[in-house]
């Protein structure tokens, strides 16, 4: 199943500039996904992170491999309308920077889901290149009315 950047914001509540993810290029509900961030030197982050010399902070690089995690789970209907949030993060690791004109593909695979909780295991990678990894635990959750 593809998804794209309208589909994908049908699904996230993340808006630009937290929106990391540009398009599923393969999602298989309750299971694994599949998607796309295009890095452009237009990223807010490359104004600071760094001047001259722009690399793609490791924490948005987490977040983006997050969200396709998080589109997996969030794409069944019963759980339209609910936000994911971090329990926990655990062997992260990060082998390449990921810069301007990269294209970053992420992959997610859930590892387990009781309920509203779960583990996914996620990679990013330019190209063949290996970027990062790492195990988040989440939790669903109805976004409270403030």
């Amino acid at each position: 199943m593809i998804l794209d950047i309208n589909e994908i914001q049908k699904i996230l509540p993340h808006r630009p500039p937290m929106l990391l993810v540009d398009r599923i290029i393969d999602l298989v509900p309750f299971e694994s996904g599949v998607g796309i961030k295009n890095i452009t030197m237009n990223e807010p982050c490359f104004r600071g992170h760094f001047p001259g010399n722009p690399i793609m902070p490791g924490v948005l690089i987490l977040e983006a491999m997050a969200q396709v995690g998080g589109i997996a789970m969030l794409y069944p209907e019963e759980n339209r309308g609910k936000i994911a949030l971090f329990g926990g993060m655990e062997n992260v690791k990060f082998k390449r920077t990921v810069v301007p004109g990269d294209q970053m593909v992420m992959k997610a695979h859930l590892l387990k889901v009781h309920g509203d909780f779960g583990k996914l295991h996620a990679e990013a990678f330019v190209g063949e290149q290996f970027a990062a990894q790492g195990d988040f635990t989440f939790a669903l959750k109805k976004p409270e009315k403030r």
